[in-house]
């Protein structure tokens, strides 16, 4: 059992677009031109798989040339004096790239596929493409296992309780607009210190302990874990 100090990072897609993975708030809501509800619904599924699966595997394909920055590995680094736990809302693999030990995916992995029929039938992926036809081992067609709009986060349970047993909670790169993971910072006690890291400050309500870094992950994770660093030598 750790007895280093736990941190809680919460990521958005603001750290992965520093590698080169576009946000969905830059791009006026659409993804590539499609409305969000055509390609990341159960309804947009249902009315055309292909379209899904293709949306899916062209993420996959450029994804595969994609490298983590140097904010993904200043939360590696971090590991060497701190318990770090990362709760990310991206479906990238850009955390597990660098080399982070302990990731919590909110919102599902790009690089799996699931069962439509058996929702515990998750599959990981070698391979950038998916197509209409692939099936699980019951003969059911493959989707990606990706969190939906309008579907559960289940893995917001396990979020929460690292979230109230934190001993710093640090947010990168995210709107803070999406729910249930904007709500992960209101779970955290008032005496541990909050970060948020973003060159687009989301609005905040003031709260006891809560430090704004306005600039990118690439540089302001670093410098938060050298103040986390200085904390703790006290």
């Amino acid at each position: 059992m750790s007895l280093k100090p736990k941190v809680v990072v919460l990521t958005g897609a603001g750290i992965s677009a520093e590698s080169g993975i576009p946000t969905f708030r830059d791009a006026n809501g659409l993804w590539e031109g499609h409305d969000v509800m055509e390609v990341a619904s159960p309804q947009g599924w249902h009315r055309n798989k292909e379209l899904v699966l293709d949306f899916y595997n062209q993420r996959r394909k450029a994804a595969l040339n994609v490298k983590p920055n140097d904010g993904h590995y200043a939360l590696v680094r971090m590991e060497e004096d701190f318990d770090v736990t990362v709760i990310t809302q991206n479906i990238d693999n850009l955390h597990e790239k660098a080399g982070s030990s302990q990731v919590i995916h909110l919102h599902g992995q790009l690089f799996q596929s699931r069962s439509t029929l058996d929702e515990s039938l998750i599959y990981d992926m070698d391979h950038w493409e998916l197509k209409v036809g692939d099936k699980c081992e019951r003969g059911s067609q493959l989707r990606p296992n990706v969190v939906w709009f309008g579907e559960m986060v289940k893995m917001m349970e396990v979020a929460a309780k690292y979230a109230y047993e934190a001993d710093a909670f640090i947010v990168v790169g995210t709107s803070l607009n999406v729910y249930p993971a904007a709500g992960l910072i209101d779970l955290v006690s008032d005496n541990v210190p909050k970060y948020i890291i973003d060159v687009k400050m989301p609005k905040v309500q003031e709260k006891h302990n809560l430090f704004l870094f306005e600039e990118s992950a690439s540089s302001g994770v670093e410098k938060v874990r050298k103040n986390l660093i200085k904390a703790h030598m006290k």
